[in-house]
């Protein structure tokens, strides 16, 4: 056993608790990772919050990246002293991650929320050996160590900073991925985003890194507007406007190519849709409550339109996470733009900040 220090999720919308607690020792297909920063993602505030089937407490965090300190008998990616990013869990065994389809291992659901290893051991006990949920997302990586399966870490270079390192996990992958992968816009395409948090700037800034000449970013916040237009957005609109989407659709010349829900707001659905030209194509990312439902107009479908979702943008995380580190290194993706960094202690404020939008990626960082 370890022991550690752990941002707590105790209960809904309550502040994070700093806890020691008891982390396990590596099972043979796990690592053990010394924390050197984590992320924090609306995924996080969406298992604290109950919108996903987290069981309560739980150390949550799923972009982490740090040093491994030991590794199980059966591991051989990694060694110890190797830097390392974190990703999201996945088995690597089933039919669909053996045809390289990953981000979709129907899998992921048991590994990532069950706060429990799959064969139904505890990875993480308070000191008074009360069961807390840890393995969140495959990680729980808000504490200054965390337990990952083999399949689901990859080496980290030494020139990458930290701060820039965790958000590739989660919110740089995404949104960016989503470009890369599962859109592989042509630069005549016309884009629109809905959400200028991480997950739609990345989008915008990969976006405009393979050349799209038309990049639209949706959001209520102007400081936010502004942003986007600094990393890659050539218009800018506001949902509030009452014309935004024939705005949208004046933008783009009778209606976008691409959209991109990445708000995580069931209001942005709709005219993420409604926007499109009569063949376009809507990618839902954001995350909303399980059994959330979106009406869709039946024959706009009909028509052409395509509306489908792609965890995490699609890909492979490890030659994702390579791919967006080249493209930072070319200076097509400055995340670093959008990172705020502030230290574990202060973990709850960063939470506060992301949710009353002041920070758009916070990262925390262990000393």
């Amino acid at each position: 056993m370890t022991e550690i220090l752990a941002a707590v999720a105790v209960a809904p919308h309550a502040p994070l608790e700093l806890r020691t607690l008891q982390l396990a020792d590596p099972h043979p297909n796990e690592v053990l990772v010394e924390v050197k920063s984590a992320g924090i993602c609306h995924s996080d505030l969406a298992g604290r919050d109950q919108h996903m089937p987290v069981t309560l407490p739980c150390v949550l965090g799923h972009e982490g990246a740090g040093i491994v300190t030991a590794t199980g008998s059966d591991v051989t990616k990694v060694k110890v002293g190797d830097r390392v990013v974190m990703s999201q869990s996945f088995c690597g065994t089933c039919e669909t991650c053996r045809a390289g389809r990953v981000t979709t291992c129907p899998n992921m659901g048991t590994l990532s929320l069950k706060g429990r290893r799959a064969d139904g051991t505890a990875t993480l006990t308070d000191e008074s050996g009360t069961f807390i949920s840890g393995g969140y997302m495959g990680q729980s990586s808000m504490a200054s160590h965390a337990l990952v399966r083999e399949p689901n870490v990859f080496r980290l270079a030494d020139d990458v900073p930290w701060e820039v390192a965790s958000p590739m996990a989660c919110g740089v992958q995404t949104g960016a991925g989503s470009i890369l992968h599962a859109l592989q816009p042509d630069p005549s395409d016309s884009i629109v985003v809905f959400g200028s948090g991480t997950v739609g700037l990345s989008a915008v800034m990969a976006a405009k890194y393979t050349g799209c000449e038309t990049i639209v970013a949706v959001d209520p916040l102007s400081g936010r507007r502004d942003i986007a237009k600094e990393l890659g957005a050539t218009h800018t609109v506001d949902p509030g406007a009452d014309d935004a989407v024939e705005m949208i659709r004046d933008i783009t010349g009778g209606g976008a190519d691409f959209s991109i829900e990445a708000s995580g707001s069931t209001a942005a659905g709709p005219p993420a849709l409604d926007c499109l030209g009569v063949r376009g194509t809507c990618l839902l990312l954001g995350v909303v409550p399980f059994g959330t439902k979106i009406e869709i107009d039946w024959i706009s479908l009909v028509s052409g339109r395509h509306v489908f979702g792609s965890p995490f943008g699609g890909g492979s995380p490890s030659e994702t996470i390579d791919r967006l580190l080249e493209i930072r290194a070319a200076g097509g993706l400055p995340v670093e733009k959008i990172v705020r960094t502030y230290p574990f202690a202060e973990a709850q404020q960063a939470v506060a900040d992301m949710e009353a939008g002041v920070t758009i990626k916070p990262v925390l960082l262990f000393d």
